[in-house]
């Protein structure tokens, strides 16, 4: 009987939840107020991590920086100051636990408690596996995934105390769908959205619904962070589109934000198709970048 009564209510809430996502479609969601917020940015020195920092800074959120590189996260800050926001600078290299741990430290005391943190720092090998070494597999999961426990652990204590804040996982669509000469970078990306997924869970369980959880999984942006990228069907993405759409996200309190939204649709297909027919798409996809492959000896 409680099974029965339990399979009703499931329905119920299934039904709701359509209803709700149609109605969403019409009426505009309410965004969340991020001014005075302490936002701490990893990879904030070029690319996605100084776009975001900046969409921060007009709504006079206070910033804090990690990069590893010196000159590009000074030139991040210094242009949110520009902005009118409170922006500070730190050199960090994210794929030292110890050193991650002792910049949190400095950010509590000097600072104060983050609340919106953004793990953004990523690195990449485009090579395959044999022509991959073996000190770029393990920091790519260094930055990419372990790095998002550590900075977690550092901060999620005071957003658990006040039951408020946001944890941004930046990860990819190859965080889903895999992707040739990629086989490190896809791994740890894997890593990073069931990461993502499992803190959403753990959070929820321990009641603390006051703090939201957003995962962006893009395609290729256009940043230099992979070489000339291309594909027939897939848009490689410009970065200050993609900075918008993850501030949107954030605001909206967005669990999952695909870009492009199509994305979605290529999960659905990767389960429902058979082998022969998701090989046949990939070929039509012909997804493209500069890679090493070993066993050609040359570049693709």
């Amino acid at each position: 009987m409680n099974l029965l009564l339990d399979l009703l209510w499931l329905v119920v809430i299934i039904i709701y939840s359509y209803l709700e996502a149609l109605g969403k479609l019409f009426i505009p969601v309410k965004r969340k107020s991020v001014n005075g917020e302490i936002v701490l940015i990893t990879g904030a020195g070029h690319g996605i991590g100084r776009l975001t920092a900046y969409e921060f800074a007009k709504r006079q959120s206070k910033l804090v920086l990690w990069d590893l590189n010196k000159h590009g996260v000074e030139e991040t800050a210094e242009r949110c100051r520009g902005l009118g926001a409170t922006a500070h600078a730190f050199v960090v290299d994210c794929s030292l636990k110890e050193e991650i741990y002792s910049a949190a430290e400095k950010v509590k005391r000097d600072i104060g408690d983050v609340s919106i943190l953004v793990n953004n720092a990523g690195v990449v090998a485009t090579a395959d596996l044999l022509s991959t070494q073996d000190k770029q597999i393990q920091k790519t999961f260094e930055v990419n995934v372990l790095a998002h426990h550590w900075t977690t652990k550092a901060f999620l204590p005071a957003m658990m105390k006040n039951n408020h804040g946001h944890i941004v996982t930046v990860a990819s669509a190859g965080g889903h769908i895999a992707v040739p000469f990629l086989v490190s970078y896809c791994s740890s990306k894997f890593a990073a959205v069931g990461f993502h997924k499992s803190l959403t869970q753990e959070l929820s369980a321990l009641g603390k619904n006051g703090i939201k959880t957003s995962c962006l999984c893009p395609v290729f942006i256009n940043t230099g962070f992979i070489k000339h990228p291309s594909s027939s069907l897939v848009p490689v993405l410009e970065p200050d589109k993609v900075a918008n759409k993850l501030i949107d996200g954030i605001l909206c309190n967005q669990k999952m934000i695909f870009l492009p939204p199509f994305v979605k649709c290529s999960l659905l297909l990767e389960r429902i198709l058979p082998e022969r027919a998701l090989v046949a798409l990939d070929k039509a996809i012909k997804v493209k970048f500069d890679a090493t492959v070993r066993h050609e000896g040359k570049e693709r």
